[in-house]
């Protein structure tokens, strides 16, 4: 027999290392081509060469024939086996589901196959396809007659997939869709015990041809991806990332960047177009791609949705049904509420807002007119009524006290308040453009509050405190004193500590801008001594609540939160595999946000939506947000305890638990939440150190590395060269970082969001807006005022319509959903099984949040904290982790989920 030299050079290789002649009529593939798969040779019984593939401690596992014909890999014939498996689904059942299920029954050419093709992919390397394993396709019907289990909308299915006998062990699952109907996939359970958390929805083919990847329900570093599914893991993350071209359709599932140019309408006129929020002139985080059309008189600006279409966000993004039916019935209370304070405002013209005590429950207050009027009856009166605010019940005034500012800002609105070190408070504005802004505060103003100590003693004890609007507001208020019905100064409230521990608010500067910079328009307010002092000591007040609400939603709440959060979250899908551990930590804290977001730009943020209809800033209100952004927003100051620090409410102290101490000891918002910030840090600090033991491993997670670069650079791009972003080198780093997000989406958000409502719902007492400046006496209104100073007082708040608008939406926002996730609240750990230390771990976490609920609740009940208890005095509840549904005022969502 002939054989070429070649051949001969091939089976003199193969004969050395099995020590075994070879039929000259077979040749083997390059021995390198074999290592390259961790395979070696032996001899078989009938003469043919036998690789076996081998693992690192030498164990043998798969044995794979190897035929040396023209150098193809064949495999030892095996026996097939039959992997049963349980695949539970739930139908969608919304409006677009079906509009999308029509078209393509109408249009699209019936399909052959019927019916849902799963595969089975393995974590073992196929060398002849040069990815992982497979198992043969197999069908699944969803039909009633096979039907395994289930109830209401979610049903089981079971199916069965035929492997390989060396298939080794299921990685991922690939999943075609082949009805007309997307199906929202919730599990797939292989043998009973291999789980792939799938929770999404699945498009049909004719939508979405690519297969849908499941990877198995296990963390895996990129470097520990098992060789079968490493290349799915990178496909996967590809297609979610898109080619940021196109128009987003609602049944996809890309996640991409864009600049806010989607608020205004400006083809409506120019009263409403609104300025791009991204870029040099106004800086700002990016949102969710949509890619809707420009609109046709401004190239640069994003056409509005229509009435009826929804922004895009990714398909798993949407809400889900609960959520929605919550929401739904909460707007549609709202409007049944708001037609009788329309009507009352029509009949009492615009100075009727003492009236919205009629439409509160068990208020105590005769019924209006127009309630007689209609001659409702009392039950019917009672459903049409607001449930009565935290505030309202124990606040019967219609003037916020001095006590009770003094607790909000410590309590129910307390990211604003800070130590004051240098008195008068000084302001960075250029004079040139703003007039002189030098305060007008003086020693005399505040000296007789004191306690009888001097202005340097106060300051050197840490009693005096600040409330300070000056910088934000100044620069805005010739455009918003020239707006209709809106007006609002630049105001500085001075607070004092007292022996009791409560702050009560000694002076307030009230600033106007002027033309002249050697010129400035100021005027001091102090408690009252007189009658008209008290009058117009009430009307600072409620302009410095309308400055502090307008800084609450659009700085600490909207931007700080849900702004400066959606590109992270953006990012974490684009850059991180859902099997990455980092991914799996953040997902629960990322529930919602994109699609709340999404509703927020489409009727809230919007022009002449809610937020500008309800706030004194009115049509500049993301023009202020973006200037905030611009000169004080840092991601390295977002930290719980740095932003305690910077304000100057806390000092490092080693003696304290901690490392802090608060310099305001019963300050409810910083006591509260530092417990549940170092609960997430030591729960972070296990986690992280647990996947990552060093510097190098987190410098050479190329996913993690990605998802933080593309976080700053396309998700904080005005920012992307600021030095003061942190680092992610080590650990450490990487633990501050996630400590920092979990806490901002979590606990941060439950105070500025869920206490809306309880505490700054009653509008008398904290006006979102106001409709008049305080009359000196040289102006021809303080004639009228002198002469009915509480009908000038009220003609200055919201009317009663805008009232009950503004009671109504914020009702809506501060309420849980009887489908919220609560912090602690963990109910699958399938992803850690046999990683005991990261159960562990996240359980420790479960039972100290409940410690935290019942020390909450010790310190409500400490009559020496003034702040949380007393007679007339709220309990402080906004940091409970727990909650029932509704605007309870307490509890912690894992998300920002309204």
């Amino acid at each position: 027999m002939q054989m070429s030299a070649t051949k001969t050079l091939m089976v003199t290789e193969a004969s050395m290392l099995c020590n075994k002649s070879i039929p000259l009529n077979f040749h083997l593939l390059s021995l390198s081509h074999a290592r390259r798969f961790g395979l070696v040779c032996s001899s078989s019984k009938n003469g043919e060469m036998k690789l076996i593939r081998v693992r690192k401690k030498g164990k043998r596992i798969s044995p794979t024939m190897v035929a040396l014909n023209e150098g193809e890999v064949v495999p030892e014939k095996s026996s097939t086996l039959k992997l049963s498996a349980l695949v539970t689904v739930r139908n969608g059942n919304d409006d677009n589901n079906n509009m999308v299920s029509n078209l393509l029954t109408i249009f699209g050419p019936p399909k052959q196959t019927q019916g849902v093709v799963l595969q089975l992919v393995s974590t073992e390397f196929d060398p002849r396809r040069m990815d992982g394993k497979l198992s043969k396709k197999t069908v699944l019907e969803l039909s009633e007659e096979h039907k395994f289990g289930g109830e209401g909308r979610s049903i089981s299915y079971k199916v069965d997939f035929m492997v390989d006998s060396d298939f080794g062990v299921p990685g991922a699952v690939t999943v075609v869709n082949n009805y007309h109907n997307e199906f929202f996939l919730e599990t797939i359970t292989v043998a009973q015990n291999i789980h792939f958390a799938c929770k999404s929805w699945v498009q049909p083919s004719k939508l979405h041809p690519q297969n849908r990847t499941f990877f198995v329900n296990k963390a895996y570093l990129p470097s520990e991806t098992p060789s079968g599914v490493k290349e799915l893991r990178e496909r996967e993350l590809m297609q979610l990332r898109g080619d940021g071209s196109g128009r987003r359709l609602s049944w996809e599932r890309v996640y991409d960047y864009d600049v806010y140019n989607d608020l205004g309408d400006p083809h409506m006129g120019e009263e409403h177009a609104r300025p791009t929020l991204g870029g040099q002139c106004n800086p700002y985080p990016t949102r969710c791609r949509t890619g809707r059309p420009p609109t046709t008189t401004d190239t640069k600006a994003e056409s509005r949705p229509r009435e009826s279409e929804l922004i895009y966000v990714p398909r798993d993004e949407e809400l889900g049904d609960i959520k929605k039916e919550t929401i739904d019935q909460g707007k549609l209370m709202a409007i049944l509420r708001n037609i009788m304070p329309a009507f009352t405002d029509k009949i009492l013209g615009n100075e009727g807002v003492f009236n919205i005590d009629h439409f509160i429950k068990d208020s105590g207050q005769s019924e209006p007119l127009s309630w007689n009027l209609f001659k409702f009856g009392g039950a019917i009166q009672e459903f049409f009524k607001f449930d009565p605010p935290k505030v309202f019940s124990r606040e019967k005034s219609h003037f916020i006290q001095d006590d009770e500012l003094g607790r909000q800002v410590l309590a129910a609105f307390p990211l604003s308040i800070e130590r004051l070190k240098v008195f008068p408070p000084e302001s960075k504005l250029d004079p040139s453009k703003y007039g002189s802004v030098e305060s007008a505060l003086k020693e005399e103003h505040i000296i007789d509050h004191l306690e009888g100590m001097s202005i340097q003693q106060v300051l050197e004890n840490n009693k005096l405190f600040v409330l300070d609007y000056h910088d934000v507001y100044l620069p805005f208020l010739h455009g918003i004193n020239a707006l209709e019905e809106r007006k609002a100064y630049a105001t500085t409230t001075i607070f004092f500590l007292t022996k009791m521990g409560t702050l009560k608010p000694i002076a307030i500067q009230l600033a106007l801008p002027t033309e002249n910079p050697n010129t400035s328009s100021k005027q001091i307010l102090t408690p009252p001594k007189d009658a008209t002092s008290k009058w117009l000591w009430q009307l600072a007040k409620a302009h410095v609540c309308s400055n502090d609400a307008g800084v609450h939603t659009l700085v600490h709440h909207w931007l700080r939160i849900h702004a400066c959060m959606e590109p992270l979250i953006i990012a974490a899908h684009r850059q991180l595999s859902v099997m990455h551990p980092i991914f799996k930590l953040l997902h629960p804290h990322m529930r919602y946000t994109l699609k709340t977001n999404a509703i927020s730009r489409q009727t809230l943020i919007n022009a002449e939506g809610t937020i500008e209809i309800d706030h004194t800033l009115g049509r500049y209100c993301m023009q202020f947000s973006s200037a905030v952004y611009k000169d004080w927003w840092r991601f390295d100051m977002e930290g719980f305890p740095a932003d305690l620090l910077i304000r100057g409410l806390a000092v490092p102290d080693t003696t304290q638990p901690h490392g802090i101490r608060l310099l305001i000891e019963d300050y409810p918002y910083a006591a509260d939440g530092l417990l549940i910030w170092f609960s997430i840090e030591k729960l972070v600090q296990t986690y992280v150190n647990h996947y990552y033991r060093n510097s190098i491993a987190i410098s050479s997670d190329n996913e993690l590395q990605s998802w933080y670069r593309e976080f700053i650079n396309l998700g904080h791009p005005d920012h992307k060269n600021a030095s003061w972003w942190p680092e992610l080198a080590n650990p450490e780093d990487l633990i501050s970082i996630l400590t920092t997000v979990i806490w901002n989406v979590s606990a941060q958000h439950a105070v500025l969001n869920f206490g809306q409502y309880p505490y700054g719902g009653y509008v008398p007492i904290r006006p979102p807006l106001m409709r008049k400046l305080i009359p000196k006496e040289e102006d021809p209104e303080y004639t009228d005022f002198v002469k009915d100073p509480q009908r000038y007082f009220l003609s200055s708040l919201p009317s009663l319509f805008q009232a009950s608008k503004f009671m109504a939406v914020t009702n809506i926002g501060s309420a849980h959903s009887p489908d919220e996730e609560y912090i602690g609240d963990i109910k699958d750990l399938s992803s850690w099984v046999g990683e005991p230390e990261i159960i562990d771990a996240f359980n420790q976490f479960s039972m100290d949040m409940k410690s935290i609920e019942m020390e909450i609740g010790r310190r409500n009940a400490d009559p020496k904290l003034r702040n949380r208890c007393g007679v007339d005095v709220l309990p402080y509840e906004l940091l409970i982790p727990s909650s029932g549904i509704g605007a309870t005022g307490r509890g912690v969502p894992n998300s920002v989920t309204a």
